[in-house]
């Protein structure tokens, strides 16, 4: 299932990065919420803060029930489904999470189905229910949404659930996704969110319009391959103008909920050769130099380039060690697929409009 894709290369990323004891405690600490912790909203656009943790997932605040119980999830364009772990989760990934406390909820409906979602290095089961959802000052009303029983692959990580922005095709559970609900419910003026994913302070994840600001430009517009997952048309990828992937066109999902760059083995591998990576067990390494003297990689987008600088696509870890953030993608697909994560997305805002069944793509400020 593309679904797969999701966290997997961001849980094994991310425990290697944290993999430090105490490190992700110290970091949070230190990083605490500098911004406005409460969504704006100007002309009908609520523009909600999202928290960069070591370039490596981005996380915001949600409320589930009432009284409001508070949860930091990831808003994942590449699934569908909300869920977070329930308080009669046993599972050690739980326990280090906020659980949701149903109990001393008075909106909460249970219901009686199941969910079970596998991910590439991890998995969550449990039950659905209904509840009263806010985003900042959006409302989502009798919400379904799953509470996880059972955890594999999510210990230590700074994230308690995922809020899934894809269309309800790519949903596990047959649930009506948040924004659908939201969008039944007259929230919007218009029918889109859009990422700036910034680098240190002030990332954001914005519904109902787009704030001009956080761009330079125009936005270029890209239709959908089809309406029913953020995925597009990608011409090639290049470098120093000869083609080094993509050669006859690709597809390219679009996915705030992945950290780096995925490809197919050998193209990704051919690309490591070609940067001057070498590997070492599992992993790829390079000199931390490098980033001087890369060329920028290119990523031709319906006739746009969107260049990927070596300051982007080289990552230095907490031993002081670089990698390329270019991996592969160990979920099989029928064509050549390219996941274009949080690393392509900090360089370029992005908004997904779901009235147009397009993504628009503009340099970040």
């Amino acid at each position: 299932m593309l679904n797969e894709r999701i966290p997997l290369t961001k849980v094994k990323t991310m425990r290697k990065t944290l993999s430090e004891k105490n490190m992700l405690n110290n970091f949070l600490k230190e990083q605490a919420y500098r911004l406005s912790q409460i969504s704006s909203r100007g002309s009908n656009i609520t523009i909600h803060p999202l928290r960069n943790i070591m370039d490596m997932v981005y996380v915001g605040k949600i409320t589930i029930g009432t009284p409001p119980q508070e949860f930091q999830v990831v808003f994942d364009t590449g699934s569908s489904e909300l869920w977070v772990p329930s308080v009669f989760c046993p599972s050690s990934a739980c326990s280090t999470h906020i659980r949701f406390r149903h109990l001393e909820s008075s909106t909460f409906r249970p219901t009686q189905k199941t969910f079970s979602i596998t991910y590439g290095s991890g998995s969550t089961k449990g039950f659905l229910a209904y509840d009263t959802v806010r985003i900042g000052d959006l409302l989502s009303t009798d919400q379904e949404f799953g509470l996880s029983m059972e955890e594999h692959g999510f210990e230590d990580l700074p994230f308690d659930g995922v809020l899934g922005l894809n269309y309800p095709d790519m949903s596990f559970i047959t649930t009506i996704p948040i924004f659908d609900n939201l969008k039944n419910q007259g929230a919007f003026s218009e029918p889109v969110f859009a990422f700036y994913l910034g680098k240190a302070k002030g990332s954001v994840v914005m519904f109902g319009g787009v704030d001009h600001h956080y761009y330079k430009g125009e936005l270029n517009w890209v239709p959908l391959i089809h309406a029913g997952d953020w995925s597009v048309h990608m011409d090639r990828i290049s470098m120093k103008r000869k083609v080094i992937a993509c050669s006859g066109g690709c597809e390219a999902l679009v996915d705030t909920g992945t950290s780096l760059i995925l490809g197919p083995r050998r193209l990704v591998n051919n690309i490591q050769k070609l940067i001057g990576a070498t590997p070492q067990g599992s992993e790829h390494y390079i000199s931390c130099f490098a980033v001087y003297t890369l060329p920028s990689i290119i990523f031709t987008i319906n006739g746009i380039n969107y260049p990927v600088p070596a300051r982007a696509y080289i990552h230095k870890d907490s031993r002081g060690h670089c990698y390329p953030t270019f991996k592969e993608n160990t979920v099989s697909t029928s064509t050549e697929t390219w996941i274009l994560g949080d690393v392509f997305l900090r360089l370029y805002f992005s908004v997904f409009d779901r009235g147009n069944d397009r993504i628009g793509l503009a340099q970040a400020v």
